[in-house]
């Protein structure tokens, strides 16, 4: 199977939650069972790369996703060289909340596609609503190896996961 030519927004009726595994069960819960109630309370917005043929139910499956929301940091979680430019109240952010690829198509870049296509998307809504950063909560080491690669830099260290961020200046540069 292949997949489109473009991230859409997960639409229930039309793509195929269950079967999506990515090998992590937090994310693969998430797709399931709360990205779109979450979408439907106003909390987060859920793009996802569908395939390009559908399944047997009509359904499309899901390759690639990723879910985004707003959300605000306090400036001491932050490096000093970073904070010190900043107010002393809550700064606006982008949580990548969940980027997640099938299991399958792991390992073969989509990962970094849909990183770029976030990044992108995100970049794109800085223009109406700004933010000072993008940050991302790391499931685990791996996950941290990964966003360390593009550019994100840590944080800090809670209930086991590190939260790592990239400023949109450096955003800025990529697009």
């Amino acid at each position: 199977m292949t997949w489109s030519k473009e991230f859409v927004e997960l639409d229930k009726k039309r793509h195929d939650r269950s079967t999506f595994d990515c090998g992590e069960s937090e994310l693969n819960n998430f797709i399931q069972t709360r990205a779109a109630k979450h979408r439907e309370i106003g909390i987060s917005r859920t793009m996802l790369l569908p395939g390009s043929d559908s399944l047997p139910n009509g359904k499309y499956p899901i390759y690639a996703f990723y879910t985004i929301a707003p959300s605000s940091i306090e400036r001491e979680h932050l490096p000093e060289a970073w904070s010190k430019k900043l107010p002393r109240y809550p700064v606006p952010v982008f949580l990548l909340a969940q980027i997640a690829v099938y299991r399958e198509y792991q390992n073969k870049g989509l990962g970094k596609v849909t990183l770029t296509k976030a990044l992108e998307y995100l970049w794109g809504i800085n223009f109406h609503m700004s933010a000072f950063a993008i940050i991302v909560d790391c499931l685990n080491d791996k996950a941290e190896s990964f966003y360390l690669k593009y550019g994100f830099k840590p944080m800090y260290k809670d209930n086991g996961k590190i939260r790592m961020f990239i400023p949109m200046k450096v955003v800025s540069k990529l697009f």
